[in-house]
């Protein structure tokens, strides 16, 4: 699919290259990445029919977006992510929960305890992972029956009229990123991502749902936003600069200084076979 063509030549595909990747926007990352719904987070817990003494094994846990609405709820969950700056801000907000253990390592690095885990949790983060490698290890490290859970924030978009006008910008700087997906793109791209998991042969019975979010940004946080987003983390910081500039005043301008964005929230909930 072309679309996911697009989306894999985002990402780093060197090991090395991806411990880092959020690494010097990790403070943005942890001020305005957008949370996941409450209702996929309370469906994803049910679906995995868990209970107060599951045990969660994280993926790519980033500053812990995802990992204090399960925390809250009382897991014992283990965290792996390969940044020492997403740790801290992750140790930082769990530090109220004990339960919760951040590790910096990557999945792929990561000694396994085969059968540990009642689930294994992904949160905008299982397509980083090496998939020669992660669908099995997540299938050794989850207990007869265990859950693997994925969750997915879709890339942030404006209203597409909104889109249209910022298109100018995109043109004259950074072509190359003028890219938006309706829903229906990311609604396929989600969908995708369960089939991929269910035809490695180490998953059955997927579940899945999704809620569409709406956000206000003023434009310092909209621009932080997409300084976190890899096809913006790819650009030259002077092209990234200028691209910006040109963008919080076309904002100001048109948009008073803020603008709505709506974005796909989903789960995925598959068995291991």
């Amino acid at each position: 699919m072309k679309d996911l063509q697009v989306i894999k030549n985002l990402y780093p595909q060197d090991l090395e290259l991806r411990k880092n990747w959020y690494s010097p926007v990790a403070d943005a990352y942890n001020k305005v990445r957008p949370r996941y719904s409450q209702y996929v987070i309370d469906r994803a817990v049910e679906v995995a029919q868990l209970t107060a003494e599951s045990k969660i094994l994280e993926l790519g846990c980033g500053p812990g977006n995802a990992t204090v609405s399960f925390a809250q709820l009382g897991f014992s969950m283990v965290c792996l992510d390969p940044s020492q700056a997403a740790c801290q801000f992750a140790r930082s907000n769990c530090a109220a929960y004990p339960n919760v253990d951040i590790e910096q390592t990557t999945f792929e690095e990561w000694k396994l305890t085969p059968n540990k885990f009642d689930a294994v949790l992904a949160a905008t983060s299982f397509h980083w992972m090496n998939p020669e490698i992660a669908y099995t290890k997540v299938a050794d490290a989850l207990q007869d029956d265990g859950a693997l859970i994925l969750l997915w924030n879709m890339t942030p978009q404006p209203d597409y009229e909104v889109y249209q006008t910022l298109h100018e910008v995109y043109q004259i700087h950074a072509p190359s990123s003028a890219r938006y997906e309706d829903s229906r793109t990311q609604e396929t791209i989600v969908k995708s991502f369960g089939e991929k998991a269910i035809s490695s042969g180490k998953f059955k019975d997927l579940v899945s749902d999704y809620v569409v979010c709406e956000v206000t940004y003023s434009v310092d946080n909209y621009l932080l936003l997409l300084g976190t987003l890899s096809p913006y983390l790819k650009l030259e910081a002077s092209i990234r600069d200028a691209l910006f500039a040109g963008l919080r005043d076309k904002i100001d301008a048109h948009y008073g200084g803020s603008i709505e964005i709506t974005y796909i929230s989903a789960f995925q909930v598959m068995r291991k076979v």
